[in-house]
């Protein structure tokens, strides 16, 4: 099982207090994540304040583009792998991602995992693409998809969608990786049957951790229905984290984090804020093992943009080596896996 921690390319407000990460931190966070022995490293997307982070602060957030600061961080490591969790393919020109995220791929020699989803808030929609309210996302995904496969193909694509259109557009580079992973996301079975169609992999956000495994083997049984190898495709979780040396700690300080406001905004996706704390990864290290044990059992491949419940700055980095350094490495060890030969076991330092 491999881990990538998130970057808050949009999380303030939403997770995080306003402001958050200097443009800096971000290259900070790549090169340190890369240096604890993290697989990869993750941004998500957003593209306007939603209805209860105007309800909460008087500021406006900065939502980093996704695609450009993941562009800084494969620059500035070598091994990192780097991906979007997810990124809104239908608020975009999916011919210009398929020319943005390929020649990503090219840049940083095959790195890129593209995970992309609807998006959960409306009311972005309504703010930056007005045109596509009351349109169904979930069809504009779909052809966004098919566009991008066929533009990593071979020859000129002309495509006539009822959203997307080309004309013999002969669009180079190709991805550098084959086949390029696109990860799909969605928290119902309908993201499931589009990962199948259109993808290397599915993810999903946190869902209780026994229905997970069911919908993973559910993810597989697909697969093979579909003629496709089921271990081929990536199970992918988008999980949240707190870490603290004891179970108490924890779930203190994740009830004081911007976290808790924000699963109450994502309650009409149908997950019960209530269950959110025991099915992510916030405890102690040893109950982080446990559930670690659980999502291994369970299928899970890639544990995705896992996202740190926290309010300062130092707390992010402190977080992401201690759930390095006591979670991640007792879990390699048990199971046999080497650490990244580039990886180093060193004691805590500051984040300042």
């Amino acid at each position: 099982m491999k881990f990538g921690p998130g970057l808050p390319t949009g999380m303030e407000g939403l997770i995080n207090p306003i402001p958050f990460f200097a443009p800096s931190d971000f290259v900070r966070a790549g090169r340190e994540a890369e240096r604890l022995g993290y697989d990869s490293i993750w941004g998500n997307d957003h593209y306007a304040p939603q209805e209860y982070v105007r309800s909460h602060f008087t500021e406006s957030p900065s939502f980093y583009e996704v695609l450009t600061v993941l562009t800084a961080v494969a620059a500035s490591t070598t091994r990192l792998e780097v991906g979007t969790a997810v990124l809104v393919l239908p608020m975009r020109d999916a011919a210009l991602v398929a020319k943005q995220v390929f020649t990503l791929d090219q840049l940083s020699g095959g790195r890129v995992m593209l995970g992309v989803g609807i998006g959960a808030y409306r009311e972005e929609y309504a703010a930056a693409r007005p045109e596509l309210v009351g349109k169904n996302r979930g069809e504009i995904l779909e052809e966004g998809l098919e566009l991008l496969r066929l533009l990593d193909g071979e020859g000129p694509v002309t495509f006539d969608g009822r959203f997307y259109r080309t004309h013999e557009l002969d669009s180079h580079p190709k991805a550098h990786r084959r086949p390029f992973r696109v990860l799909v996301g969605g928290h119902q079975q309908r993201g499931i049957d589009r990962a199948v169609k259109y993808g290397e992999g599915w993810i999903p956000g946190w869902r209780p951790f026994e229905e997970l495994r069911e919908w993973i083997a559910i993810l597989r049984d697909k697969a093979a229905a579909a003629g496709r190898d089921p271990a081929s495709l990536i199970a992918a979780p988008q999980l949240s984290c707190l870490v603290a040396p004891t179970q108490e700690e924890a779930e203190r300080r994740y009830m004081a984090s911007g976290m808790v406001a924000h699963r109450i905004s994502l309650s009409k996706t149908g997950r019960d804020p209530a269950l959110a704390m025991d099915n992510n990864l916030v405890g102690s290290p040893e109950s982080l093992l446990e559930k670690l044990e659980y999502l291994h059992d369970a299928g899970a491949d890639h544990l995705t943009c896992i996202t740190f419940c926290v309010n300062t700055v130092d707390e992010y980095f402190e977080q992401l080596h201690m759930l390095a350094e006591e979670v991640i490495r007792p879990y390699r060890r048990a199971h046999g896996i080497a650490e990244p030969e580039d990886a180093v076991v060193a004691d805590r330092v500051s984040a300042g």
